[in-house]
């Protein structure tokens, strides 16, 4: 069986530890592609059919305003995951659990015998209770432990991946 990395990052203007800087490629797609390298798993990204603002304060309002309503955004697509049994799953951290096109995407499947390795990005809030939310989602999973990175350290994160992708047995396809 495949392994895939499923993730949603956003790129535009993002938050790095109390500045605002725009980027061409978000931080959790960063991490992600790094442990595509590490593992040789296939990739899929997340993205809402209607993205947020490239402006990190819209964006952020616009986040706030999905989680208070509990949104589920529509989604470009969505793969077909039978022939994956382990999902590194990936997301920014936001407001204490993770974008609403996650759990969209989480809501889509019957994760029954596949195991979900939760990695997030954030600039000080961890992983909240974000693994407690995809237990609560995915329904069947088997979810392990979460890896919190610092967005502003994704480019500096391979050797934190690494140590983290060890402790799953991993080989390289």
């Amino acid at each position: 069986m495949a392994k895939l990395i499923a993730f949603y990052s956003r790129a535009d203007e993002n938050y790095f530890g109390g500045q605002y800087r725009y980027v061409k490629v978000g931080n959790t797609e960063k991490v992600a592609k790094m442990i595509s390298d590490l593992t040789g798993a296939d990739m899929f990204k997340i993205e809402q059919k209607v993205p947020y603002s490239a402006n990190y304060k819209e964006c952020v309002a616009q986040s706030v305003k999905d989680l208070k309503s509990k949104a589920r955004p529509e989604l470009v697509s969505l793969p077909n995951l039978d022939d994956y049994d382990e999902i590194y799953l990936g997301y920014p951290n936001y407001c204490g659990t993770m974008p609403m096109a996650v759990y969209t995407f989480l809501e889509a499947f019957d994760f029954t015998g596949k195991t979900i390795h939760p990695f997030c990005t954030h600039e000080g809030s961890g992983l909240s209770n974000t693994v407690n939310d995809i237990k609560n989602t995915a329904k069947g999973a088997t979810v392990t432990n979460g890896l919190p990175l610092f967005g502003s350290d994704a480019d500096k994160a391979e050797g934190i991946v690494n140590d983290w992708i060890k402790k799953f047995n991993y080989t390289r396809r």
